[in-house]
């Protein structure tokens, strides 16, 4: 051999080791799915106790963890814009909702934070978002430049979803492949029988999954909608529940509550909440049954996408080194979103001329179905392309068995939410449960920590906020996390936790004198029984710390505050 091909030999020699090295490396670090569902209370799934058929993710949850006191902010996008950044969400400029205000209530991811996609690129993850992103304000741009917190601008290297937060699960508006907007009926690349939102989102985060390059480690956001409003879904799904609920409220809580027990996912500190809502004065007990209906059919869909995902992930022998994480972003939902009891129901009236096959939908609430319906609200039987309601409070207190209060507050029916873990190769537990505290700002520390990746203190040319999240790993293997507190604040309801001890409080923004409630949530989860009298001084102490706190991530001062 000559010097010629012996330094050819030594360089092919080389390239080889390195490709195995790397592979070898992609092997072990995991792929990474976050999911998360929209508007749904603690006990809706089965293996929290609901009723509800969620085989998925019982399945998930049986073959890895379970967490009982993991939290979310209590709203849609203030928990995506933690959750993406691992930062509270005023910190990330999502202190309120979708609109400008000033300060940390931009309604605006931060420049000066990354995302869990951005932060894994470099650690060489392939980046792909399935669903709703809801953390941006412009949601139909004038032109490029404001495009410039949408999801391929941060981070994501393919993405199929929504921008905006709500709509159709027919005809969704803002509905986006890449960055551009499309039709449902219009896409070249996703062409079902019939179009349904929950499916879109499924089949694309499967696609993803069979098109990725098995040399490299993935990480995927799937953000569903479902069980948002409207209640939409298939007959074939809301058949499963017919009569489910024809003997109201009461004994779906009591059922919920007791297998709750039995799985221990609630235990003796969490007793039943008040009952909201008197079946027996509904004058219309079918209508209002068929909401809960609609709201499960939704739920069940959900499940059965998940369901996909996962049997894409066996039949592409990836199962094994994914690491799963479910979760909700707030409680269950009281708005009403259209619904009026009294009058006679709204039956389908007359029909329009159809909407083109490339026409946009902009709507949150659709003028007319695809098919040229006029949208139906108030005493309206629910399910249908144009119908537009809510199940209403009645039934979001059921969604968030035995816990007070929903969606908006910051009570522990508002921020609770299941944390479900599956990763048969990082973790050895099958079936087990997990109590620590913990709080969806954790979510980036531990992608970070399993993708063996570092956390950026700059990133195009600004400098980063350091994470405000705890890794999980820990917990994973049944130890402690070291922990201060964890913090609460949206449109002025508040709320701290420090160890067992929670400050609560409702009001608005701008508001400074609230009523602030004591609970000690080791002997009463349900916060019930207010010790804010009994023990002044630890309320006063935590006043202070929430104070501190707000403060210090920008919660004060308050947007607008009269003077």
């Amino acid at each position: 051999m000559n010097k010629s091909m012996y330094k050819i030999f030594l360089f092919l020699t080389g390239l080889v080791f390195c490709i195995q090295i790397s592979t070898i490396l992609s092997a072990e670090r995991p792929n990474i799915i976050v999911i998360l569902a929209d508007d749904m209370g603690y006990t809706d799934i089965g293996c929290y106790g609901g009723e509800i058929d969620t085989p998925n993710l019982d399945k998930l949850a049986a073959g890895g963890l379970r967490f009982t006191q993991f939290y979310n902010t209590g709203r849609c996008c203030p928990t995506r814009a933690s959750l993406l950044s691992g930062l509270y969400p005023h910190q990330a400029d999502v202190g309120h909702m979708m609109s400008e205000i000033s300060g940390a209530y931009l309604g605006n991811l931060a420049k000066d934070c990354v995302t869990i996609a951005e932060a894994l690129k470099p650690a060489g993850y392939s980046t792909y978002l399935s669903g709703k992103w809801h953390v941006t304000r412009h949601v139909n741009p004038k032109n490029e430049s404001e495009i410039y917190n949408w999801p391929l601008q941060r981070g994501f290297d393919r993405f199929y979803g929504t921008i905006h937060g709500a709509g159709s699960f027919f005809d969704p508006n803002s509905l986006t492949r890449g960055n551009r907007h499309i039709s449902p009926q219009a896409d070249p690349e996703y062409k079902p029988e019939t179009y349904y939102y929950t499916d879109a989102i499924s089949d694309n985060a499967r696609r993803y999954i069979k098109e990725h390059d098995k040399d490299e480690p993935f990480f995927m956001y799937v953000a569903y909608t479902a069980a948002h409003w409207p209640l939409h879904a298939f007959p074939e799904d809301i058949a499963k529940y017919e009569g489910k609920y024809d003997d109201g409220y009461a004994p779906i809580r009591v059922a919920r509550y007791k297998r709750a027990m039995e799985l221990g996912v609630i235990g003796g500190n969490s007793k039943m909440s008040p009952q909201f809502g008197d079946w027996e004065a509904q004058p219309d007990k079918e209508w209002e049954s068929a909401c809960m209906e609609v709201y499960a059919a939704m739920v069940d869909r959900l499940d059965q996408g998940i369901g996909k995902i996962v049997s894409t992930l066996e039949d592409e022998r990836m199962l094994e080194n994914t690491l799963i994480l479910y979760m909700q972003d707030n409680g269950g939902c009281q708005e009403p979103y259209g619904r009026k009891i009294n009058g006679p129901r709204v039956e389908r009236g007359e029909r329009f001329s159809p909407m083109s096959p490339t026409e946009l939908q902009y709507d949150m609430t659709p003028k007319k179905s695809r098919d040229g319906y006029a949208t139906r609200r108030g005493h309206v039987m629910p399910g249908p392309a144009d119908t537009e309601i809510g199940y209403g409070e009645n039934w979001a207190n059921v969604s968030n068995t035995p816990f007070r209060m929903y969606k908006h507050f910051v009570h522990e029916g508002g921020i609770s939410t299941p944390l479900i873990v599956h990763w048969p190769k990082g973790i050895s537990a099958k079936n087990e449960l997990r109590h620590t505290p913990s709080h969806l700002i954790d979510v980036m520390a531990t992608c970070v920590e399993v993708s063996g990746g570092k956390y950026p203190k700059t990133y195009n040319g600004n400098a980063i906020q350091p994470m405000e999240g705890k890794s999980l790993v820990r917990v994973f293997e049944n130890k402690e996390i070291e922990r201060d507190y964890l913090f609460w604040e949206h449109e002025g309801n508040r709320a701290i936790r420090e160890g067992d001890w929670k400050l609560v409080a409702k009001g608005r923004h701008g508001q400074d004198d609230v009523k602030w409630e004591l609970y000690d949530l080791s002997k009463d989860r349900s916060e019930l029984n207010d010790l804010s009298e009994s023990h002044p001084e630890k309320k006063a102490n935590l006043i202070a710390l929430w104070t501190e706190q707000a403060k210090r991530t920008e919660v004060l001062p308050w947007p607008n505050k009269k003077k």
